[in-house]
């Protein structure tokens, strides 16, 4: 059945080309991948390809990196299903309906929770003990669509959003590969969210990562601590001394107390908390 699926992937960073690898590990190999253009990254600004694309060449996969999304039609009205993986654009409603199938997306929350660009931080920021993965069935408006298949994850008293994220995009994939047969059967009934539960989260921004040292409350230090492990790969948490930004590389939580242990100066090597506190 794998090979009889014609599908159209839409995806930009490592989350998708991880997917990618997943779906093909279990006999599923995209027609054609949808993604970004290359962009210059880096303090050199060298123009680099997207992971996905990478991985298309890689796989040799046909792929295209559209300015819009109008260079795709012909791709989709003869693909069964599309499947979204963070592909950073927002699809008109024509495309999301265009396949036989309609098109699908994993998210990184048990949905309605959580909608938005930031839902593994967010977990994590408002201290959460468990999270999830949902396959949904793509509609217009943002992570709104029918609910096809959810798992609940546990969230580590002391685990980063790099760590939760990977753990996420390996459980994600493999339930994509469990919806997959199913969905082409017709085998599954999709359920509506309920609107009333909605709840969203937005693109994290640089400034989030500041922390406020001076408030010493257990629930100040809670906040700071799971800020710290929210940001922890970017923006990273930090506050400012004498004009310089301090980011705060390592850090602990117990008996209500927020512990810095290390922290790196801006411009400088990271150091130890105890070493920075001798500086004047």
């Amino acid at each position: 059945m794998s090979k009889d699926l014609k599908f159209v992937f839409f995806g930009t960073p490592d989350v998708a080309s991880e997917t990618l690898e997943i779906l093909k590990s279990g006999g599923y190999l995209p027609t054609l991948i949808v993604t970004s253009p290359d962009k210059p990254q880096g303090r050199k600004m060298l123009i680099t390809p997207p992971p996905a694309k990478t991985w298309a060449e890689k796989n040799n996969i046909p792929y295209i990196q559209p300015e819009d999304s109008g260079t795709v039609f012909q791709s989709l009205a003869q693909a069964d299903l599309a499947i979204v993986v963070a592909y950073g654009k927002i699809l008109p409603e024509n495309i999301i309906n265009m396949p036989r199938l309609g098109s699908i997306n994993i998210h990184y929350s048990l949905l309605p929770k959580y909608r938005g660009a930031s839902p593994v931080e967010s977990a994590i920021l408002n201290g959460d003990t468990e999270t999830g993965v949902t396959i949904q069935q793509m509609a217009f408006k943002m992570d709104a669509g029918d609910i096809l298949a959810q798992e609940i994850v546990p969230i580590g008293a002391d685990e980063k959003a790099p760590d939760l994220r990977k753990r996420l995009i390996k459980i994600g994939g493999q339930l994509l590969l469990k919806t997959l047969p199913n969905l082409v059967a017709g085998k599954i009934t999709p359920i509506p969210q309920n609107e009333k539960e909605a709840t969203n989260c937005k693109k994290i921004q640089k400034e989030d990562g500041l922390i406020d040292l001076a408030d010493d409350a257990k629930e100040n230090n809670l906040k700071n601590y799971n800020k710290f492990r929210a940001y922890s790969a970017w923006p990273r948490t930090y506050f400012f001394k004498d004009e310089k930004r301090i980011i705060i590389t390592d850090a602990s939580f117990a008996d209500s107390g927020f512990t810095i242990k290390k922290v790196l100066p801006e411009g400088k090597k990271e150091i130890s908390w105890e070493e920075f506190k001798r500086i004047k």
